[in-house]
């Protein structure tokens, strides 16, 4: 048994989750969580590295300090939380975060300053899980069907579980079939511009203001035109596609919406990408198990659940785990699987050429 730290930032930049977990023979057990919110000059400063600009050398290196900085003190934060000393801590499992992921092109960027912030918590950081996934030939994502096969698989039913994060992505997990996944589209990428544009709100409580307006079809029909949707995976997805730059030139091709219409039409975007892909890779899915600050959304289930009915829809909250820490629980297992030479990668999910071990270390 040992305890592992991890530390997610996702594509919404909203800002970092901590989980701290044991890592049992038997299981995982979550030990406790804290959210550190992004501070909004920190956070401007990521958006805009994740676009091409002048002097991007200079402010990579100072927005990977700052979040280091911040990754340390969400983690003292926790560890006083939860009468944990740094020595008791075998690893942090920090995903970094993601400024350009161009798996075409071959390359992904996370950054985090992993050696800082090992120097400042004096534990143990393990990092850069994506790229040896993709020296391999693969995407380098999504990571987290590993882990998701790992407590939430069943040898008797079909599964798969969605992630509804900035992206959305879902693992399939079958019994006959092994473990698959791969990116669905956008989330709450969208959602969240969309409303933060026009009420100025970080994001739709509960998909109330999508819910208020009408899906405009031939707007849903235009967007889902996009290749990527059309493709099979394996596929990953990130802000360099989906963002309101492209969600603007569609609707300057469109005729004039009301914002709440646009807000519900995104929100049928998310719903239907999803629901096209489970049913096209997994037909005979039993459950869809959702995670992230989307499982909140319960507009955007109640979608999913109309569009699947053959397929029960709840949060992963009833299957033990609550829906807002398990990528962190994911990268403190995949910390845990690096230090113990175990393969965390899934080449049915990335397209790499085989398991690789995944993950640099900097010891503290």
């Amino acid at each position: 048994m040992a305890r592992y730290l991890g530390i997610m930032s996702g594509t919404s930049l909203d800002g970092l989750d901590f989980a701290l977990v044991d890592q049992r023979e038997d299981g995982i057990e979550l030990l406790g969580t804290h959210y550190e919110p992004m501070p909004g000059s920190l956070r401007e400063a990521l958006l805009e590295l994740c676009s091409p600009g002048p002097d991007e050398v200079s402010r990579i290196a100072v927005a990977e300090r700052h979040w280091a900085e911040l990754a340390a003190q969400g983690t003292h934060t926790l560890l006083k939380e939860t009468a944990t000393s740094p020595v008791g801590v075998r690893a942090i499992g920090s995903h970094g975060q993601t400024i350009r992921h161009e798996p075409a092109l071959g390359f992904t960027v996370q950054i985090g300053q992993p050696p800082l912030l090992a120097e400042l918590t004096g534990i143990t950081v393990v990092s850069d899980f994506r790229r040896r996934d993709m020296a391999a030939g693969g995407q380098g994502a999504p990571l987290v069907p590993a882990f998701h096969d790992a407590v939430f698989g069943r040898p008797d039913r079909a599964r798969a579980v969605l992630n509804l994060g900035g992206m959305s992505n879902v693992s399939l997990l079958h019994p006959a079939l092994g473990v698959r996944g791969f990116d669905c589209g956008p989330a709450n990428v969208l959602l969240d511009g969309w409303i933060q544009r026009h009420l100025g709100k970080p994001f739709d409580d509960n998909g109330q203001w999508a819910a208020s307006g009408t899906v405009n079809p031939p707007l849903l029909q235009q967007l889902l035109t996009t290749p990527f949707f059309s493709t099979t995976g394996p596929k990953s997805t990130g802000r360099e596609l989906f963002n309101l730059d492209w969600l603007d030139a569609h609707l300057a091709r469109s005729a004039a919406l009301a914002p709440a219409d646009v807000q519900a039409t995104l929100l049928e975007l998310t719903a239907r990408s999803v629901a096209e892909a489970v049913r096209h890779a997994q037909p005979d899915t039993q459950d869809l198990l959702v995670c992230g600050g989307g499982a909140h959304n319960g507009t955007l289930l109640q979608r999913l659940a109309a569009l699947l009915p053959a397929c029960r829809v709840e949060s992963t909250e009833a299957h033990g785990i609550s829906p807002d820490w398990v990528e962190a629980m994911a990268f403190a297992w995949m910390a845990h699987c690096c230090l113990e030479g175990i393969p965390a990668n899934r080449p049915g999910v990335t397209g790499a050429k085989g398991p690789r071990i995944l993950g640099a270390i900097y010891p503290a």
